[in-house]
């Protein structure tokens, strides 16, 4: 297979990377510009921790084709915080415990942004609907519940 040149906008800065076209989206975040906040769990887009934010929408990153994004803007969990200042998101799953090893945080804090972009006041139910397809082994999903929760007060009192 022929290599391609894919551009693409990731957290803000521009990126050219020549890839083979069968690579996945997650392996060129990770593996050509060293993103590895981007988790790869199950390879089937079932767990959600390679979940990255394609436009601000979630997307599986083990699932799309790196060549499919040419030109796409993506946010990875490393464009959530400022420099040293922890995007409100990560400040109340850590306030509230919404973590437990890590492996899912980063595919549920851009859920989480992307839900709260769309919907600032979700109630717990619609919380617990689109976080539906990011597993988590650790936790109950209680704390992430209330993490997010929180970040929506935040936002709404801020």
């Amino acid at each position: 297979m022929t290599p391609r040149t894919v551009r693409l906008t990731v957290n803000g800065a521009a990126h050219a990377v020549t890839v083979e076209p069968r690579r996945t989206l997650a392996d060129v975040l990770r593996e050509e510009l060293g993103l590895t906040g981007t988790h790869v769990g199950c390879e089937h887009g079932v767990c959600g921790a390679c979940t990255v934010l394609w436009d601000g929408e979630p997307v599986r990153s083990c699932l799309l084709l790196a060549v499919q994004l040419d030109g796409a803007s993506l946010t990875t969990v490393e464009g959530l915080a400022d420099g040293d200042r922890l995007h409100p998101i990560q400040e109340a799953f850590w306030a509230n415990h919404g973590l437990q090893c890590g492996f899912c945080t980063p595919g549920l804090l851009l859920t989480a942004k992307a839900l709260l972009e769309a919907n600032p006041d979700p109630s717990e139910d619609e919380i617990r609907e689109a976080i539906g397809g990011n597993l988590c082994r650790c936790t109950g999903y209680h704390f992430i519940v209330q993490a997010i929760e929180a970040a929506a007060r935040s936002r709404t009192s801020a």
